[in-house]
C-alpha cells in the first residue's frame, strides 16, 4: 500500500545557492549534508531540507512555511538576532491549550522565504 508515512524532504526554492547555503548552515546552524552548483541539502533533525534553483519556472515562488522547533523562544530569538537575523516581529503566543502556550517568531531568508521560530511551553 502507498500509505505516507512521514515526511522525507522539504524543498525551499533559492534565488543564490551560496547565499541560502550560508544562511541556513552559518545562521540557522543546520547542519550542511552536500551540496552541488544548484542544491544544497541539511539534515533538520531527521528531515532533509533541500535548498535549490528551480528547476523550472513554476517552481519559482516563495516556500511553504517551515516552522523550527526550539526550546526556548526568547533565548533562540536573541541568539538568532545576534547571528544577523531580521525577525519581523517579537515572539508572541499564538495558542493556549490546557496547560500549553504555542509561541512563534516570524522571519524570511536571504532568497524571501517566510519561516518560524515556535516553542510549546508548559504553563502552571
Amino acid at each position: 500500500m502507498g500509505t505516507i508515512t512521514k515526511i522525507g524532504q522539504i524543498g525551499v526554492p533559492a534565488k543564490n545557492i551560496e547565499r541560502a547555503t550560508a544562511f541556513y548552515k552559518d545562521q540557522l546552524g543546520l547542519q550542511l549534508l552536500f551540496t552541488t552548483d544548484t542544491m544544497a541539502f541539511f539534515d533538520c533533525d531527521g528531515v532533509r531540507l533541500f535548498i535549490s534553483l528551480p528547476e523550472k519556472e513554476e517552481f519559482a515562488h516563495s516556500s511553504s512555511i517551515l516552522y523550527f522547533h526550539v526550546e526556548d523562544i526568547q533565548q533562540a530569538y536573541e541568539e538568532y538576532k545576534e547571528k544577523g537575523i531580521v525577525f519581523i516581529d517579537e515572539p508572541h503566543m499564538v495558542a493556549k491549550m490546557g496547560q500549553t502556550e504555542t509561541w512563534m517568531v516570524f522571519f524570511k531568508d536571504t532568497e524571501d522565504n517566510m519561516h518560524g521560530l515556535m516553542s510549546e511551553v508548559v504553563v502552571g
